[in-house]
């Protein structure tokens, strides 16, 4: 059989760009430019103007060029597109067939993230899409594009990684002289004056010892947040709305004793911008001085110690939910296992009273063992209080004379003292670390024994502000016995908030301990 001749007519291939699919459809070139600035500074606004000008200007000049639109960033990051949110409206044009070609300055400007680069080049170019970047004169179409493109993003991430460990550099320089930069725009209590100093707010530092004067006086962050809301009081951020953690966070910030603690947090990572709190990963510095207080450094040390001791009320360790609902709430406790004792209501027989009942014995079942602790009526609880003031008011001229004599004999010379030594040891550490910087094993040593002698001096702080407090408590005691003018009459919540320290329940008594120290039996 003859074989059939074979015609062949060669087909011209026919480019298709973007959305255009024949020769017979081909029409200009949608063409769209990306630009963007990394920072807010004047120099950088300019150079914004420029490049949105300059784009605009150039496809306008293309007669085969039809301009879609200059998409621009301004002031954002370029290490991942999260919130660029004009070059995510791009992406979505191009996915809408809006766009044929884009063009863009250089690929830092495109995406300092190497994974991000070639994940939209790629997604861009399965669109027949091209991304045109004008410095490295790179076309993502050609066929070395995505190798050149490959090798340029990478040292695009580079040096984004360089600056940001130079910026880091810098940060932790300045915090080593001890140049703290604070961001007072959500900082209750601060602002700034024109040379960029930290410097007090009157009308918000009134909020701030409010909020202090609060807790002191047994108030729970639940408590001072609602009684903040009712007076319609705003927040740091200029919010009426507060919450909670916004208390913790006020009473536990050491900025308000005019110290800061820099570099509370680090980045985790550079191209998500993911922070983390820093529990021992980088330095820490700690500057004291560093501005005006508005906080004394003894209130701040009696708020850390009360904050402690209500987180932690039952000795056991199971923790106990503070309540400033009733003043003798977290006070009371058992003698026999050490657990708080709880407010319980009781209905018998349509008779309501009120109860003070050891938890133990509440949660029973739960508990690993049976506390035989009594419970107590809430008018007994509130005579005891009552008998034991009176007591101390029978005896006011002996008690007095005791309460002077303690507060002679509490010093403070020995702490001052220990201060002293601790700061010098800190001060020749610190040198140490500087004059040993390269060797890391030592840095590493000093570091730890900074630590240690850090927190001795936290608590050679925290005893002085206890015998501060202490002392006051025992003037507070005087005070109220010279003033009194007859034995109390009967319990007030007012008077065992100002003079009742812990109440503690035994089988056959009550001892009341005030705040002064002093403590009373109260036979039953």
């Amino acid at each position: 059989m003859q074989a059939l001749a074979q015609n062949v007519t060669v087909i011209p291939a026919r480019r298709r760009v973007g959305s255009q699919r024949t020769a017979a459809q081909v029409q200009k070139i949608k063409v769209a430019a990306y630009c963007r600035v990394s920072t807010d500074s004047e120099e950088q606004e300019t150079s914004y103007e420029a490049q949105v000008r300059h784009y605009t200007e150039y496809i306008k000049s293309k007669p085969e060029w039809q301009m879609v639109e200059v998409y621009a960033d301004d002031g954002i990051s370029g290490t991942n597109t999260a919130k660029r949110d004009e070059f995510n409206r791009m992406i979505a044009d191009c996915e809408a067939g809006k766009i044929d070609l884009i063009l863009t300055k250089s690929i830092s400007r495109f995406s300092r993230n190497t994974l991000d680069c070639l994940k939209y080049t790629r997604k861009l170019k399965a669109l027949n899409i091209a991304v045109f970047f004008e410095k490295e004169n790179i076309n993502t179409m050609d066929s070395k594009g995505e190798v050149l493109l490959t090798i340029m993003a990478s040292l695009a991430q580079q040096e984004s990684e360089s600056l940001s460990a130079n910026v880091r550099m810098g940060i932790q320089y300045r915090n080593q002289q001890g140049k703290v930069q604070i961001n007072h725009n959500w900082f209750l209590g601060y602002t700034k004056d024109a040379e960029g100093n930290l410097i007090i707010d009157k009308e918000q530092a009134e909020i701030v010892r409010r909020i202090y004067w609060e807790y002191l006086e047994g108030a729970s962050f639940l408590k001072i947040k609602r009684s903040l809301e009712a007076d319609g009081i705003p927040n740091g951020a200029g919010h009426l709305k507060w919450h909670e953690s916004n208390i913790h966070q006020i009473l536990t910030n050491e900025k308000y004793i005019g110290d800061a603690l820099l570099q509370k947090t680090y980045t985790v990572s550079i191209l998500d911008k993911k922070r983390a709190a820093n529990n021992g990963e980088m330095p820490k510095y700690y500057v004291e001085g560093s501005h005006e207080a508005i906080i004394d450094r003894d209130v701040f040390m009696k708020v850390k110690a009360e904050i402690a001791r209500r987180a932690n009320l039952n000795p056991d360790g199971k923790r106990r939910v503070y309540s400033s609902k009733y003043a003798l709430s977290g006070m009371v406790f058992c003698g026999h296992c050490g657990d708080i004792y709880r407010r319980v209501k009781w209905n018998n027989r349509g008779c309501k009273s009120a109860v003070w009942r050891c938890v133990s014995r509440v949660l029973k079942g739960k508990m690993d063992f049976d506390c035989p602790a009594r419970t107590v009526k809430e008018e007994v609880l509130q005579g005891a209080i009552v008998t034991a003031v009176n007591d101390a008011y029978a005896r006011r001229n002996a008690v007095i004379s005791l309460l002077k004599t303690n507060i002679q004999e509490t010093v403070f010379d020995d702490l001052e003292a220990r201060i002293v030594a601790i700061d010098e040891q800190l001060a020749e550490l610190q040198q140490q670390m500087l004059d040993n910087s390269g060797d890391r094993e030592l840095v590493e040593q000093l570091e730890d024994q900074i630590d240690d002698l850090r927190g001795d001096r936290q608590n050679i702080l925290a005893e002085a502000a206890e015998r501060t407090d202490l002392q006051a408590r025992m003037n507070d005691m005087i005070a109220f016995l010279e003033e009194m003018p007859a034995a109390v009459t009967e319990y007030s919540e007012a008077l065992a908030r100002r003079l009742v320290e812990r109440i503690t329940i035994f089988d056959e008594k009550i001892v009341v301990e005030l705040k002064s120290g002093l403590q009373m039996e109260v036979e039953e």
